[in-house]
């Protein structure tokens, strides 16, 4: 299976603000004061499409679907966490915490992929065990290393260590299952999210080990990354209040390898960091300011990579 894709997509938003919903358990997201919802919105999409125009003009092929006015959906510029396509022709649906973030599921999107040449086969939908109050929010809570079948999951309110596993007997993925923890307020919270703190690119992985406060975990996760070659480059967990960890690989023209992330991830890089990736990848960021102080996500959250097979 390949690790990275050419082709991703992304959701331009219509009304982003701060989503309240979400806020109980995202420690990230702020509230920009004196700013109009529409100012906000405005700046959120002025953010998205340099974002994407910087993206389509190294190769990577982008689909951009419109957010829909008549839902209520303010974080569906963060496509990755209800949606995952794979190689084998499969989507999964995934149950989200959020009740506002549900609406962004959305069946003409698949109309509109399979409208660009992309084959489904087969929906695999978890979203019942929202009902139970259980929940696993895509390639958010899973960081997937697709190339040696693994799966990476800090567990969290987001993500239900039981769904975690039937997912990935699901799609035969090796459940690496772990804990992840940030100071809030000088005490220790779950990250809500593992691709907050964790990216897996095709040759090296970027992680912040310090949020894993049990040193038999924190052993377990870098031993399973290095046992298959991984350069491991280790992040901090200011760097991840920067959003260093949430980062994500992709291709662009004649296969050339893009590690996409923020601004602020990048200017937090130290020239070390930046030097070791740069042995495996070429950087591409993007201001993503409004986005990341309001949605409490960033360059990653904003890309659901397409796998699917092509007609």
């Amino acid at each position: 299976m390949k690790q990275t894709t050419n082709s991703i997509l992304m959701i331009r938003p219509v009304a982003f603000r701060m989503n309240e919903q979400t806020a109980v358990n995202n420690y990230y997201q702020k509230v920009l004061d004196g700013l109009l919802p529409a100012t906000v919105n405005a700046k959120a999409q002025q953010e998205f499409d340099v974002f994407v125009e910087k993206l389509r003009s190294v190769g990577v092929d982008v689909t951009v679907v419109d957010d829909k006015e008549s839902s209520d959906t303010p974080d569906s510029i963060f496509p990755n966490n209800w949606i995952s396509f794979h190689e084998n022709g499969d989507v999964a649906l995934y149950p989200m915490f959020a009740e506002n973030r549900r609406l962004e599921r959305r069946e003409d999107i698949l109309d509109t992929l399979e409208d660009k040449g992309f084959i489904i086969d087969n929906i695999m939908d978890y979203t019942s065990a929202e009902e139970d109050g259980f929940f696993l929010e895509g390639t958010g809570s899973l960081v997937l290393d697709r190339e040696n079948g693994k799966a990476y999951c800090a567990l969290s309110p987001r993500a239900d260590e039981e769904l975690f596993i039937e997912f990935c007997e699901d799609f035969e993925f090796t459940p690496v299952i772990f804990e992840a923890f940030h100071t809030v307020n000088n005490e220790r919270k779950l990250i809500y999210h593992t691709n907050v703190m964790m990216c897996i690119g095709e040759t090296f992985a970027v992680i912040c080990a310090d949020c894993i406060d049990d040193k038999k975990e924190r052993k377990m996760v870098l031993e399973s990354l290095k046992g298959d070659e991984k350069e491991i480059i280790l992040i901090t967990e200011e760097q991840v209040n920067n959003f260093a960890g949430n980062m994500l690989e992709v291709k662009g023209v004649d296969d050339r390898r893009y590690l996409v992330m923020s601004a602020s991830a990048h200017q937090s890089l130290t020239k070390k960091q930046i030097a070791q990736l740069e042995e495996h990848v070429t950087i591409l960021s993007s201001s993503l300011d409004t986005i990341e102080a309001c949605g409490g996500g960033s360059a990653r959250c904003m890309m659901a990579e397409i796998f699917l097979p092509r007609e």
